[in-house]
């Protein structure tokens, strides 16, 4: 068998085989040329080795991925695969032959720099690589903070906290019916929020052989096309689906001659799998990590005596905590689903492969060219007691075990469109907090705003900034006694509520109201009423950033500026002070001056620049995520931006935030961002003449 890869004017990589394996490996071996350094940081965070060369701030996430069993887990996934799916698995170490031949000998100066080289990659590691990225997506730290937040505050609390205030990121998508477009076929459209990686966690990529020729959006690491694709007679995107479907079980240890023991829910101890492993710290130390392992799962948090540093509350057992995931019960993480994705011809084939996947848990939307459509939710969520959804169960009671599978719910069109932006949709009956209904009802109502809609279109809706989210706040700025303010607050309160809410880059009003809205968080947060939920327990520092007190105001202002009651707190009086604050010492300029760009990067760059500001906000479609009260940076946004036209494949549109290539220095590195910026999107190339061929392998 051949193949051979060609190029377009961006750099993306178009992939032609004689048949699905060598194509597996061509695309292995193209993802390690083009992102050689990132795939080798993922393999390491996803073995918990990152580190052994990027240094102490990576300990506590590494020391998570091994208590959770991610490699162990990802072992036994691709074992069941081998057993039940031979031809996936065959499929899945294809490609990593192919990252293998790319990663030998590979020159990214980044290796230079860590004082690392690229490592080998087994057939397991895809899979490891993909529990990594979504072990903490469904949020089961969240769980975390609701039981510090009930301890603390009370167990009202946990409501005004919820996310379903401005708190949980997670993407847009929306499908338009044939009936609604100026072809007469359908278009899916949309954009997956996540952090901003650089090199960017989705590569454009096509891949072609005899059976199939998808263009689509590939996670690097991982074969085949998972989240958005393009086959040219259907179409298919998800997102987040906001599901519940981790657990964590406070667990009774003890020690005994023989290793560790947990109680369980009939009352009778039972050994615990028990072994230790060294964790290498660059510069520091070598650490050894104990692995504990329940009849519920791994052992994530404390062990047989407790947390560090934490003394059991009287009468109380030692804190562990430990994670039940449904890969873990299984063996099963979908991979299996890939392949047919790949193949599917109609919506019909799409959904066949969704009854196959398993985590994460995600809203799927698909249309194809004889006019069907989809909209439902794929993955595994288990069917358990009420209060494991919420918070930490005790493994010791009874009543806490999994019963089997919920059916994944499925949903209709509502007047030719499905839009699904993780708020309260199909997938209600399996989650506990969902995103605010903010984006979701502004892409419906743009959309409604004219019948018929061409692909070219769409880009002005995944661009949109209008901030719903603005309204408690300034409904709080509407209430004041303005003949009570000074005259510089009276004039910036007169300015916001004439303000058209939309959160602008050039904006100097966006940048007032930002600045108000984190003076607001800080002074809730100083609150005496609160501050018994400043201090965050003793959990190890991965789990921080859901525990932090001024964050999780910010996420939650609209819910508590709206609440009747917060803990007798006068929220006028923090509003007016606020807004004095802000009007004695306003932004120096307009909102994109502070709300930049802030990417992930495994290493700092050797040549810093200053990031673009950005347009939107967290509720935006445009949803640039800063944390009211810490920072106006975005961390978060639109990882990429798809427009798929069944009508014909060629007119399909997509970017992404920064370009095809990983290695620095290279012309398609940074080349999409200036149409990433200005909400523009490249063309999606499917004429073969149009191409550069790079090579034949």
């Amino acid at each position: 068998m051949s193949g051979a890869i060609f190029r377009d004017a961006w750099g993306i990589p178009h992939l032609r085989a004689d048949g699905t394996r060598e194509l597996a490996r061509l695309q292995g071996l193209v993802t390690a040329r083009d992102r050689g350094w990132q795939i080798e940081v993922e393999r390491h965070r996803a073995q918990g080795t990152s580190a052994s060369f990027l240094g102490v701030g990576e300990l506590s996430w590494d020391v998570l991925v091994r208590r959770a069993r991610i490699a162990d887990t990802a072992r036994r996934c691709f074992a069941r695969l081998e057993e039940r799916d031979p031809e996936t698995a065959d499929w899945i170490r294809a490609y990593v032959t192919g990252v293998n031949e790319g990663l030998d000998g590979h020159d990214a100066p980044e290796f230079a720099r860590a004082g690392v080289l690229p490592g080998r990659w087994e057939p397991w590691t895809p899979l490891a690589v993909w529990l990594s990225a979504h072990l903490l997506f469904a949020g089961f730290p969240a769980k975390l903070w609701r039981d510090h937040a009930a301890a603390r505050l009370g167990a009202d609390a946990v409501g005004l906290f919820a996310t379903d205030g401005p708190g949980t990121s997670g993407s847009n998508g929306w499908l338009v019916t044939g009936e609604r477009t100026v072809t007469g076929q359908a278009v899916v459209a949309g954009d997956p929020h996540r952090f901003i990686e650089d090199p960017g966690v989705y590569q454009q990529i096509r891949l072609s052989c005899p059976e199939f020729d998808v263009v689509g959006l590939a996670v690097p690491g991982v074969p085949g096309i998972a989240h958005f694709g393009h086959t040219g007679t259907v179409a298919w995107a998800i997102t987040n689906a906001m599901a519940d479907y981790q657990d964590l079980y406070r667990e009774r240890l003890r020690r005994t001659g023989a290793g560790i023991e947990a109680l369980g829910p009939d009352g009778v101890w039972r050994r615990a799998a028990r072994h230790t492993e060294t964790v290498e710290v660059a510069g520091e130390d070598p650490v050894e990590v104990e692995i504990v392992e329940t009849g519920r799962g791994p052992v994530v948090i404390g062990g047989p005596e407790g947390l560090d540093g934490r003394v059991p509350e009287p009468g109380q057992p030692p804190l562990a905590v430990a994670l039940r995931y449904p890969p873990r019960v299984t063996g099963d993480l979908g991979f299996g689903a890939l392949l047919p994705l790949l193949r599917a011809r109609r919506v019909a084939d799409v959904d066949h492969a969704a009854d196959l996947w398993a985590e994460p848990v995600n809203v799927v939307l698909a249309a194809d060219t004889e006019g069907g459509a989809l909209h439902r939710v794929a993955g595994r969520v288990p069917v358990r007691s009420d209060a494991n959804r919420v918070r930490l169960v005790p493994a010791w009671e009874p009543g806490h075990e999994w019963r089997g599978w919920h059916e994944p719910p499925r949903a209709g069109l509502d007047d030719g469109v499905a839009v699904m932006a993780n708020q309260r949709g199909p997938a209600a009956p399996l989650g506990v907090e969902f995103a605010p209904p903010h984006r979701a009802r502004r892409i419906a109502a743009l959309l409604a705003r004219q019948h018929r809609w061409s692909a070219a279109g769409m880009a002005r809706i995944h661009t949109d900034t209008h901030l719903a989210s603005a309204a408690p706040l300034l409904d709080h700025l509407a209430a004041l006694d303005a003949p009570g303010l000074t005259g510089p607050a009276s004039a910036l309160r007169a300015r916001l509520l004439a303000w058209d809410r939309h959160m602008d880059a050039g904006s100097a009003d966006a940048a007032a109201f930002a600045a108000l809205r984190s003076a607001v968080v800080r002074r809730l947060a100083a609150e005496p009423a609160l501050a018994a939920a400043a201090s965050p327990p003793p959990y190890p520092d991965v789990f921080r950033p859901w525990l932090a007190l001024v964050p999780r105001i910010g996420f939650a202002l609209e819910h508590l500026l709206a609440a009747k009651d917060l803990f007798g707190i006068d929220r006028p009086a923090v509003v007016r002070a606020a807004l004095e604050e802000v009007a004695a010492a306003p932004p120096a300029g307009p909102w994109g001056d502070t709300h930049r760009l802030a990417p992930w990067r495994a290493l700092p760059p050797e040549d810093p620049r200053e990031e673009p500001g950005l347009s939107g906000d967290h509720d935006c479609v445009l949803c640039t995520s800063a944390v009211p009260g810490i920072t106006d940076l975005a961390a978060r946004g639109p990882a990429a931006r798809y427009v798929w036209d069944l009508a014909r494949r060629e007119d399909s549109r997509w970017v992404v935030p920064h370009g095809a290539s990983g290695r620095p220095g290279s012309p398609h590195h940074r080349d999409q961002q200036p149409l990433w910026l200005a909400g523009d999107l490249a063309p999606v190339v499917t004429d073969w003449a149009q191409l550069t061929k790079e090579t034949d392998v």
